[in-house]
C-alpha cells in the first residue's frame, strides 16, 4: 500500500498546479465507499489527465499484485477462518499426503492435532500474519511486506506440545508465505516458549515470532516442496530426544 500511495502521490505532484490543486482538494473531501476509494480516485484522475496511459496502468496493477499476492489472507477476519480453514487448507494443497485424523485412524483422537502423516506423525498447524506492531488500523491496512523494517509480532497461541509430535508454523506476509517445522520438544524447550497462556490451562502456552528473533529460526524453515521431508525429520528428532 505504501509504495502504491507514494507512486501515485509523486505522479499527482507532477501535474500542472491547477490540476494538482483540484485533485488534492477533492481528495481531502473524498468519501470512500467500496470499491471507490482514494486509490481508485487517484488512478482514475491521473488517467483522465493523461498522466498514466492504459499500458502504464496495467504495469502499475501487475506490480502491485506481485507485491501483495497474499493480501486476501489479511482480509480473513474470523480467527478460526484464518487459523483453521485457510491455514490447514493451504497446507493440504501443498502436501496432499497430510491426512485429517479420525477415530478410525487414531482411536485416541479428540481434536487435539490437525493432521496425520504416515499414519503415525501427529501434526499441529499454527498460523499468524505479519502486521505493523505499532499500528491500530485494520489488518489489511497494517499488513507488512517481507522486506519491511517495521516491528511485527506473530503470536502462535494455544500451543500444546504434549498433544502432537510436530508443529508446522505458517507465517504470512503480503508477498510471501514462510514455513517452519519443529518437533514438539523443540517448541516446549525453546527459550521463547511461554507455558501457561491461560490460567488453569495446563500444558498450553504460546510463542512470539518477532522481527527481533525470527533470525534465530533458520534451521527450522522449510520450502513448500520440503515440508514432508522436514516433518519426517522433526518426528525422528522427537523420537530420538
Amino acid at each position: 500500500m505504501e509504495q502504491l500511495k507514494e507512486k501515485l502521490t509523486a505522479l499527482v505532484k507532477e501535474l500542472e498546479k491547477e490540476k494538482h490543486d483540484q485533485v488534492m482538494q477533492r481528495l481531502d473531501d473524498l468519501v470512500s465507499v467500496y470499491p471507490f476509494n482514494e486509490y481508485e480516485f487517484l488512478i482514475s484522475s491521473l488517467m483522465g489527465y493523461g498522466k498514466i496511459s492504459l499500458d502504464e496502468y496495467y504495469e502499475l496493477r501487475d506490480d502491485y499484485i506481485a507485491r501483495n499476492l497474499y493480501m486476501y489472507v489479511f482480509e480473513i477476519s474470523a480467527p478460526r477462518g484464518f487459523g483453521e480453514a485457510w491455514a490447514q487448507g493451504h497446507l493440504k494443497e501443498i502436501a496432499p499426503e497430510l491426512v485429517k485424523p479420525t477415530k478410525k485412524l487414531d482411536p485416541d483422537y479428540s481434536g487435539q492435532y490437525d493432521f496425520l502423516l504416515d499414519e503415525k506423525i501427529r501434526i499441529e498447524v499454527k498460523a499468524s500474519r505479519a502486521v505493523d506492531f505499532d499500528s491500530r488500523e485494520a489488518l489489511y491496512v497494517k499488513a507488512l511486506s517481507s522486506d519491511s523494517k517495521k516491528r511485527f509480532d506473530m503470536n502462535f497461541q494455544q500451543v500444546k506440545p504434549d498433544c502432537c509430535d510436530v508443529f508446522v508454523w505458517v507465517g504470512v506476509w503480503r508477498d510471501v508465505i514462510r514455513y517452519w517445522v519443529l518437533s514438539s520438544n523443540e517448541v516446549a524447550n525453546n527459550k521463547y516458549y511461554s507455558p501457561g497462556q491461560h490460567r488453569g490451562n495446563t500444558g498450553e502456552g504460546q510463542l512470539h515470532l518477532k522481527d527481533d528473533n525470527i533470525g534465530e529460526f533458520p534451521a527450522y524453515e522449510a520450502k513448500p516442496r520440503e515440508l514432508l521431508e522436514k516433518i519426517r525429520a522433526a518426528y525422528k528428532r522427537q523420537k530420538n530426544a
